[in-house]
């Protein structure tokens, strides 16, 4: 009995065996996610550059204050600014809007840039500051146009007058500050202004000047009086005298004098405009014939 339950227990393991396996329930639900490996790391080596070129986080601003991995943080720094360079993001060309009297090579000079210097190697604040330094530019833009190219972008000042202060010219713009001390041969057909406040008004008295074109023409030199008025010398040495209150006024009351009575043409030395409803004349002296002495013949 004991042998026939053993040869049962076989034929059933046996049929066990034989029996085909019961197909794998298959599942079901999203789609396995792939596994890219490296991108992490190299997302976050991005932002760091990010951070160091940009300077914009406040941790890393910190940090970077107190000087704990400032040796680190440049060296990681100018590893990108190569790296950029590599992939092309080098200086190539200049390109410079605005300019008229500045000299190129001083204004190439005071950027301090090269060709094929990296383009993130610079500083452009850095570099307008040196810009603005050049005794004819006003005010400067300095900016980067990638790939290859530093864009310039420049205001000049415009000369007005020369200004003549204790026996020394000076050219100056519409603000009244001085843009050169020497070199002044070819803006001799400016106007001259004289005095020490001269400068600071020679604006006011010119764009009231203009008013008068072909009356402007004859002016060669404004004398400031007493820090509140202007005498003007014409060509021919006429000196105008303008009041200090309405000179606009009188200027033009002496266009009209002109016009109608052409006193400029006159043996006049002085015209004195001080008075608002009249002008007063002043011929000029004739030299007197020198005296003979007594007993020469004639």
């Amino acid at each position: 009995m004991t042998e026939t339950k053993a040869k049962a227990a076989r034929r059933g393991s046996a049929k066990k065996k034989d029996s085909p396996a019961a197909p794998k329930a298959q599942k079901t639900g999203a789609p396995r996610k792939r596994v890219v490996r490296g991108r992490l790391g190299r997302a976050a080596m991005a932002a760091g550059v990010a951070m160091l070129l940009g300077g914009s986080a406040v941790g890393g601003w910190w940090i970077w204050d107190r000087g704990l991995v400032a040796s680190h943080a440049d060296t990681a720094k100018w590893w990108a600014i190569g790296q950029a360079a590599r992939a092309g993001l080098r200086i190539d060309d200049i390109y410079v809007t605005g300019r008229s009297q500045t000299p190129r090579p001083k204004l190439l000079a005071a950027l301090k840039l090269t060709r094929g210097a990296p383009m993130f190697g610079f500083d452009p604040e850095a570099a307008r500051h040196r810009v603005e330094q050049l005794p004819w530019v006003r005010h400067a833009v300095v900016e980067r146009m990638l790939p290859d190219t530093v864009v310039l972008h420049i205001t000049e000042r415009k000369p007005l007058a020369l200004w003549q202060n204790k026996g020394a010219f000076q050219l100056i713009d519409e603000r009244g500050e001085v843009i050169l001390k020497s070199g002044l041969e070819r803006f001799s057909d400016l106007p001259v202004v004289v005095g020490p406040d001269a400068p600071t008004h020679a604006m006011a008295l010119l764009t009231t000047l203009k008013s008068e074109p072909e009356l402007m023409a004859r002016v060669r030199a404004a004398v400031r009086v007493s820090g509140r008025r202007w005498n003007l010398v014409l060509e021919n040495g006429i000196d105008v005298q303008l009041p200090e209150d309405d000179p606009a006024g009188a200027w033009l009351r002496l266009a009209e004098y002109e016009r109608q009575h052409k006193v400029l043409a006159r043996d006049v030395e002085v015209l004195d405009l001080r008075l608002p409803d009249r002008l007063i004349v002043r011929k000029a002296v004739k030299p007197k014939p020198p005296r003979r002495p007594k007993g020469q013949e004639t």
